[in-house]
């Protein structure tokens, strides 16, 4: 992915210092306007503050494309093929990581809250890697059939609103109420958004946007490794951790490629 960077690049400064290194204070210069305007162009989220141009980048004391110019959360200047030249692909990029950082957040929750409800006898025989063998409501096509016009429904929705920003919002419209401007990839209101943390000033939006993208990165690290847990050990996360906690110079990552 033309966003993938480093997800230690902030973890190891405590947060006053982030904040200082991502927002210090500055005056309103050409080379500022110069990223506001930006944070406008291609989809780029206008409520969102660009990160300087001495933001941290994934390699210290590198040089960061020009087109990765601090506008995107996460944005840490990683992008050695070039996927992100092109403005339009770069916005395409930008929402299909978002997404798929989503997923993947909601799917490693899937994993781990069921197991650890296993394991405090909630439930019984849980297996996520072989969830989709079991026997449900339904037939597994009945099951397909009703997933693939849902996800259609909704993506295609998104898509729209990729194309026409604000033209599938669902917002209620109220005389005395000022609905925000739309922000694809964000649709924040009142059904995705109530309490209003989307909405503040435009730094700690980009912080809270940064934060979400670097966990789902994490998320989408963390589930790769779920799966090859599962197909090497025929075990879940909780179990491979408990495992490696209890004999960690023996079960870890290097027994993978001793025999048995």
């Amino acid at each position: 992915m033309a966003l993938a960077i480093s997800s230690t690049a902030l973890s190891t400064l405590p947060n006053r210092e982030i904040r200082q290194k991502l927002f210090p204070e500055r005056k309103a210069t050409s080379l500022h306007s110069k990223f506001l305007t930006n944070a406008t162009k291609g989809g780029v989220s206008s409520v969102c503050e660009p990160l300087p141009p001495d933001r941290p980048l994934w390699f210290p004391g590198s040089s960061p494309p020009e087109w990765l110019d601090g506008s995107l959360p996460g944005d840490f200047g990683f992008d050695p093929l070039g996927l992100g030249s092109d403005p339009e692909l770069l916005k395409w990029f930008a929402q299909a990581e978002l997404m798929h950082a989503r997923w993947a957040m909601l799917g490693v929750s899937g994993i781990l809250i069921p197991e650890l409800l296993e394991k405090m006898g909630y439930i019984d025989n849980f297996s996520w890697y072989d969830a989709g063998a079991r026997e449900y409501f339904a037939d597994p096509t009945t099951l397909f059939v009703v997933q693939l016009g849902l996800m259609g429904w909704v993506e295609g929705r998104r898509w729209a609103d990729m194309v026409n920003p604000g033209s599938v919002d669902i917002e209620p419209k109220l005389p005395h109420k000022t609905n925000p401007k739309a922000d694809v990839g964000y649709p924040g209101g009142l059904w995705f958004d109530p309490v209003m943390w989307g909405r503040g000033s435009p730094e700690p939006v980009m912080v809270l946007r940064t934060k979400e993208i670097k966990n789902g990165r994490l998320a989408m690290l963390a589930f790769v490794g779920f799966w090859f847990q599962a197909i090497y050990t025929g075990e879940g996360p909780i179990e491979n951790l408990m495992a490696h906690i209890a004999d960690p110079g023996h079960c870890n990552i290097f027994s993978a490629f001793t025999s048995h």
